[in-house]
């Protein structure tokens, strides 16, 4: 079932000048299929027979959500329907015309809800605070309705790997909590599963997609007209690691699906009043005295995999408090 999802690897010529571009994007495209189709893989996302409902919001995430599921749907090894919904909120100059002639357009399956939440978040959200969390109550629970009436079975979001690291910082950060965004969770209502099959994309691809397929954007005049979010802050945080440190971002998505509780200090995780000595070593145990030698990761390819496999010629890096 794996290598249904996920095209293998071939091995390409080097393009000429004239074909660069055209290279280039195709290889953003495989890159794009294969790591949605690995995470559909790893986290069971999609099923024989699932009426998956795609939320679109006129936004480039959703936008490359439905088409990269679309040229998966064409090749996966089990049948399954696909619906894009829209949630006209009724913004000011919303453009209402563009996505129902789009999604005709691709003859995909859609349905676009009207629900004026704009002026009730207008109305109850003071000047200046924060409209993201009660707009996402309010637009949750009418998707959730939504779903129900249109038979889906899984509803799919548009959040990608970035999304999700800026979760656990947000939750950190703001929250108090080590928690993230997950891949695949239960409704709130406990009615559906929902999935974010993006993952493992990167945002600049997402970026780069959209410009290729020349989506018609539209501009989010709530939650994307306010500047100073904090998580627009710690999204700009990401990407200045990403530029000075590459390889930072892979790690640390790695690192949410390699967690150890002993390691923390969870106690409903980890039983810490009940350990006792073994007098057995464990290569896994307390290193706290140990230096922290890092070597950076070798990245293959244009997919940002990690190799596990390291270099010996590499230096060890230890890793400053900065």
């Amino acid at each position: 079932m794996t290598t249904d999802w996920i095209e293998a690897e071939t091995p390409v010529a080097a393009p000429t000048n004239s074909l660069k571009i055209e290279r280039e994007n195709h290889k953003l495209e495989k890159r794009l299929c294969r790591e949605v189709g690995r995470a559909i893989v790893d986290f069971n996302m999609i099923e024989e027979g699932d009426r998956v409902m795609v939320c679109v919001s006129g936004g480039k995430d959703s936008y490359g959500l439905l088409d990269i599921l679309l040229k998966l749907q064409a090749r996966a090894p089990i049948n399954f329907d696909i619906i894009a919904v829209n949630l006209d909120q009724k913004q000011p100059g919303f453009p209402d015309h563009v996505l129902p002639e789009y999604l005709s357009q691709l003859g995909v399956k859609h349905h676009i809800e009207t629900q004026d939440t704009y002026s009730i978040v207008k109305k109850v959200v003071p000047e200046g605070k924060t409209m993201c969390s009660l707009c996402s109550r309010l637009r949750r629970g009418i998707l959730y309705r939504v779903a129900k009436e249109l038979g889906a079975t899984k509803i799919a979001l548009g959040h990608h790997r970035d999304d999700m690291l800026q979760t656990l910082f947000l939750n950190m950060f703001f929250g108090g909590k080590l928690k993230g965004m997950p891949a695949k969770l239960v409704s709130d209502n406990g009615e559906f599963m929902v999935i974010r099959p993006l993952a493992y994309v990167t945002e600049k691809d997402l970026i780069r997609w959209a410009e290729v397929k020349q989506f018609p954007i539209i501009p989010c005049t709530l939650c994307g007209s306010q500047e100073n979010l904090q998580r627009k802050q710690i999204g700009n945080m990401l990407r200045d690691w990403d530029k000075q440190f590459p390889g930072r971002l892979e790690n640390m998505l790695t690192a949410l699906q390699n967690v150890v509780p002993s390691h923390l200090m969870d106690r409903k995780l980890f039983p810490f009043e009940k350990l006792e000595v073994t007098g057995v070593a464990d290569e896994e145990g307390d290193k706290a005295f140990d230096a922290d030698d890092w070597v950076p990761p070798l990245m293959h390819g244009d997919s940002g995999a990690i190799s596990g496999n390291q270099s010996p010629e590499r230096p060890v890096i230890s890793i400053s408090a900065a």
